[in-house]
């Protein structure tokens, strides 16, 4: 079994910055593929950023350019650094973590508001 979880998310202005973190944890478990996912208040939820255990990266197009996604394999933590902040950024962050077994596993969110 494997355990994630997501942390700094907080409230900031318009134009701000945040890293997310995320990590997991568990035993016995590899990993294929990371990411991460926010959703909106009565919006789906949508990806915005994942990486592989290789280390390529693919970001959303609406967001390219002010996410970044990285990650410390020794730590099993994948981070999301997000840039310019917009008030449209404001949703609920997951991280999700694609095994070697190909079983996916969400984190429980962290929440990331943005005021104008």
């Amino acid at each position: 079994q494997v355990q994630l979880v997501e942390s700094g998310g907080g409230l900031v202005q318009a134009g701000g910055s945040l890293r997310l973190s995320c990590v997991a944890s568990g035993s016995g478990f590899k990993i294929n593929a990371m990411g991460w996912y926010r959703q909106a208040p009565g919006k789906q939820r949508e990806s915005v950023a994942g990486i592989t255990s290789g280390g390529v990266t693919n970001v959303a197009d609406s967001v390219k350019g002010r996410f970044t996604i990285s990650r410390d394999n020794a730590k099993n933590t994948v981070y999301l650094q997000i840039n310019s902040l917009k008030p449209e950024d404001t949703a609920v962050y997951y991280c999700k973590l694609i095994s070697g077994t190909w079983r996916e596993y969400w984190g429980q969110g962290t929440q990331v508001t943005v005021s104008s």
